[in-house]
C-alpha cells in the first residue's frame, strides 16, 4: 500500500495502511484526525455493548418478576450469559467501570422497551425506575421474586 487511501472512500484499506505507517513509524504520514475518531468510536463502541448487553439482561430479570409463570431455562440461561458476558467486558476494559452507573441507566431505559415488546404487557407494568441495584444485576445469587 504505497499510496494514500481516504477512509470514506475504503475503509479498510485505510486503516489497513494508516496500521502500516504506524508500525513502520511513519508518524508524518498517518491520518491523525481521523485515526484518533476511529480509537473514539471504539471506545463508544464497548459503551454500547455494556449498554446493551444490561439492556438485554435487566429486560429478563424484568420478565422474571413480571412473568413469573414463564420463567423458564432459557431466561436462566440468557441472565447467566449476559452477567458472564459483562463481567468479562468490565474485566477486558476496567476503564468501562467508569461507564457502570451511566450504562445501568441507559440499560434500563432500553430494559422497559424490551420487556413490553416481549411480554405484551403494558408499559406502565414495569417501573419507571428499576427495581433493582446495579450490584443485584450483576450477581449470580440474585434472582428477584
Amino acid at each position: 500500500m504505497t499510496t494514500a487511501v481516504q477512509h470514506d472512500q475504503d475503509f479498510y484499506s485505510w486503516a489497513m495502511h494508516n496500521a502500516q505507517l504506524l508500525r513502520e513509524g511513519r508518524l508524518a504520514e498517518i491520518d491523525c484526525e481521523y485515526v484518533a475518531e476511529e480509537l473514539e468510536d471504539m471506545g463508544a463502541a464497548k459503551e454500547r455493548e455494556l449498554e446493551s448487553r444490561l439492556g438485554v439482561l435487566m429486560a429478563h430479570l424484568l420478565k422474571w418478576i413480571f412473568q413469573p409463570e414463564r420463567r423458564g431455562n432459557s431466561w436462566i440461561a440468557t441472565i447467566k450469559e449476559q452477567r458472564q458476558r459483562i463481567v468479562r467486558l468490565l474485566q477486558k476494559n476496567p476503564g468501562l467501570k467508569s461507564c457502570l452507573d451511566e450504562a445501568f441507566v441507559n440499560g434500563y431505559s432500553d430494559a422497559r422497551f424490551i420487556a413490553v415488546r416481549e411480554t405484551n404487557l403494558p408499559e406502565p407494568t414495569f417501573p419507571e425506575t428499576a427495581p433493582f441495584v446495579l450490584g443485584q444485576v450483576l450477581d449470580d445469587a440474585y434472582w428477584p421474586g
